[in-house]
């Protein structure tokens, strides 16, 4: 792998629009992507295996529950700090991304705004270190973007409740000490339990032989006749609106993530574009290349726009859900059209390790279907300005 020089790009002078501290979390992360991840995610992602060493480090530099309270762990920071961190991480490789959104927004998230204190003491400031590592069970073999018609379910046995079903697609699974899993009781109401590693009957067998996310530990919960202790049920909240609303936190973590895989492929193909010599000139000063180059930085600049507004309506508890869908559907897609147009730029060279692009071009393909898949949000738009829902 080459060495790490990248260079962001700021087309409107967004930096203006942040404040010191804004950017204090974003150059720490920046620097320690480029010290710590840069340098071994292409071998990671080539074994498909997910780089342990670096939790520590992530949790260090925010990126696990940067927005939790002080008191639980967590660094206290505003929307826009989780976003410029979830960018950078990203910058380096969604996997490791999935693996600090996850914990963030799908597994401390929903203890500390769904679970009570005793379950917020117990678990949030382990899961800010990376002490604990968590998982989140809402997808099932038959029941992704349908996620209302799950059947793992939950019986009160008096003393406990038994758990049965199995979860798909999940990160982290491999390796979490906890599981934030969603599961409907008797009467078809869905609920939040903490399953902890060890519990008799919970397993989590690793998916293996994928192409996408390769750095990124994937695998299954299999719940059979697990008995949960009471205290572990999050009682805040119910229905099918609690999960939902941890979704609301990753995808706005993932419009701003996916910032980050556009922009290291752009860096990449314009300084390479700036160096490769044909027909006696660099391919940069050629006008196809200019094209590709100018669109770009074009959408790059849109989608920094676009989440930096998320951003403050997030810090102001405006954001809907359907702004917060518009976004990561944006971004996600723009990201994956500049990988592929930069790989182009690049020739052969564009699908070897030597540089990233092929790999955010992998990675992007499976964000563009996780945490709500590029139709689904279409049909979330559609239906925010009409009125009339399309699902069915």
């Amino acid at each position: 792998m080459k060495p790490d020089l990248f260079q962001a790009p700021d087309y409107y002078n967004l930096d203006d629009l942040l404040t010191d501290e804004h950017k204090l979390v974003r150059e720490s992360a920046r620097a320690w992507v480029k010290r710590e991840v840069s340098p071994i995610i292409e071998e990671y992602a080539q074994k498909a295996e997910f780089p342990k060493q670096i939790i520590k480090g992530l949790g260090e530099i925010g990126g696990f529950g940067p927005y939790i309270p002080v008191e639980y762990g967590g660094a206290g920071l505003d929307q826009i700090s989780y976003g410029l961190i979830m960018q950078e991480i990203e910058r380096g490789d969604s996997g490791v991304r999935s693996t600090s959104s996850v914990q963030s927004s799908l597994v401390m998230y929903p203890i500390w705004k769904y679970g009570n204190e005793e379950q917020r003491m117990k678990y949030l400031p382990k899961l800010a270190t990376g002490e604990f590592m968590g998982c989140f069970g809402l997808t099932e073999p038959d029941h992704g973007s349908d996620p209302g018609s799950m059947i793992t379910n939950f019986k009160d046995m008096g003393d406990h409740y038994l758990l049965n079903g199995a979860k798909m697609w999940i990160s982290n699974a491999p390796f979490a000490d906890i599981a934030v899993v969603w599961a409907k009781d008797e009467i078809g109401r869905i609920h939040g339990l903490i399953v902890e590693r060890g519990m008799k009957g919970f397993t989590t067998p690793e998916t293996h032989n994928k192409w996408s996310l390769r750095a990124s530990s994937t695998g299954e919960l299999i719940f059979d006749n697990v008995k949960v202790p009471k205290e572990n049920l999050l009682p805040n909240k119910s229905g099918l609106g609690a999960p939902l609303g941890c979704l609301d936190s990753a995808r706005y973590g993932i419009a701003w993530g996916a910032i980050g895989a556009a922009m290291d492929c752009y860096d990449t193909a314009l300084r390479y574009a700036k160096e490769r010599i044909q027909f006696g000139k660099p391919i940069a000063g050629t006008q196809l290349q200019q094209k590709k180059l100018a669109e770009m930085i074009t959408e790059i600049t849109k989608a920094q726009l676009l989440t930096w507004r998320l951003g403050v309506l997030r810090n102001e508890g405006k954001a809907t859900t359907a702004q917060i869908s518009m976004a990561k559907r944006n971004n996600v897609d723009m990201a994956i059209h500049i990988a592929r147009e930069a790989r182009q730029m690049l020739g052969g060279m564009g699908i070897t390790g030597e540089y990233s692009i092929m790999r955010h071009m992998m990675n992007l393909e499976s964000v563009i279907t996780y945490e709500g898949t590029h139709d689904i949000h279409l049909l979330i738009t559609g239906m925010d300005v009409t009125g009339i829902p399309a699902f069915k």
